[in-house]
């Protein structure tokens, strides 16, 4: 039933590769008419390129829709602000945003610099502010919208990741956030953890991440559901696979849905929890700390393991 998004007016930042691209030309399918964003940048965030944008345009015009290339940094308020604009004044709305530009710069934590950990916090965190700042002044005025971010399996710890994992899961807060903040005004938010083989997904640095992270568990029980267990999936999962769960979540029918987060890739759609309390324990007067000391190991610490025990030194 093609034509869903008739009518609608959607922006998909980093969308002149991989998982953007798919979600831009399915968009447009629908009916909606895109801005694609795309700064053109290396996977680590340098340089700039307006060919992947333009590309992705004439894509869509070619089967028949209608887009705009944008090269705007989403990285910075001025390049949200611009790209909101340019959908106003090309196509006179905006219905949908779609976060989803992403850069990695992968190093251990005690080898990371300033500048990696800023330039992904940047790039992912703040990138998702940008744009969403602008699309939910629109948003409210209309009072209708949709927001989709694009979250990971990193966010729940990630060997070597720790500015991508810090990133990813912060925007599992801003999503819930958005979604109290906006959803009284008709518009939700909501974030994917895709699984992709990308640009960002298959370089040397997150294969040898993934090595590394092998090699470290080895031996001992990776944490079940880690993301390096997902990752190691990805070369044979397609990007374009992600975009119809996103594409759904913008669409009538997904109306109620609103705060949520959705691991999706190949063949595979899921709900993930809303983070609660797992077990609790009280004490009348408050704990102490030989209170805890002899109740803590049996009742909260009962069965918890190390996920990354202590390792004997190499020769």
């Amino acid at each position: 039933m093609p034509g869903r998004l008739e009518g609608k007016v959607a922006i998909v930042t980093g969308a002149g590769r991989g998982i953007g691209r798919g979600e831009a030309l399915l968009l447009a399918a629908e009916g909606a008419r895109v801005v694609v964003n795309d700064l053109g940048g290396s996977p680590a965030g340098e340089g700039a390129d307006s060919s992947p944008a333009d590309e992705v345009v004439a894509e869509i015009k070619k089967l028949g829709g209608d887009a705009a290339a944008n090269y705007d940094n989403v990285a910075l308020m001025e390049g949200g602000e611009r790209m909101v604009k340019q959908a106003l004044d090309t196509f006179g709305r905006l219905d949908i945003l779609i976060n989803n530009a992403g850069i990695l710069r992968d190093r251990m934590v005690f080898n990371m610099s300033e500048e990696e950990w800023d330039a992904v916090i940047a790039v992912h965190l703040k990138g998702h502010f940008t744009a969403t700042k602008f699309a939910s002044l629109v948003f409210r005025q209309q009072r209708s919208g949709r927001i989709v971010n694009t979250s990971s399996e990193s966010g729940l710890g990630n060997m070597g990741q720790a500015n991508y994992s810090a990133a990813k899961e912060g925007i599992i807060g801003l999503t819930r956030t958005l979604a109290l903040d906006l959803g009284r005004y008709g518009v939700t938010a909501n974030a994917i953890r895709p699984r992709a083989g990308t640009r960002l997904t298959l370089t040397p640095e997150l294969r040898a991440a993934m090595e590394r992270a092998r090699a470290a568990t080895r031996g001992a029980a990776a944490p079940e559901g880690s993301a390096g267990d997902a990752i190691s999936q990805m070369e044979s999962l397609a990007p374009e696979k992600v975009a119809p769960l996103v594409v759904y979540l913008c669409t009538d029918a997904a109306g109620k849905v609103n705060g949520r987060d959705f691991i999706v890739g190949g063949n595979e759609v899921s709900l993930c929890n809303l983070v609660g309390r797992e077990r609790s324990i009280f004490m009348d007067g408050g704990w102490t700390l030989d209170a805890l000391d002899q109740v803590f190991p049996t009742t909260l610490g009962a069965g918890l393991k190390n996920p990354m025990p202590p390792q004997a030194p190499k020769e």
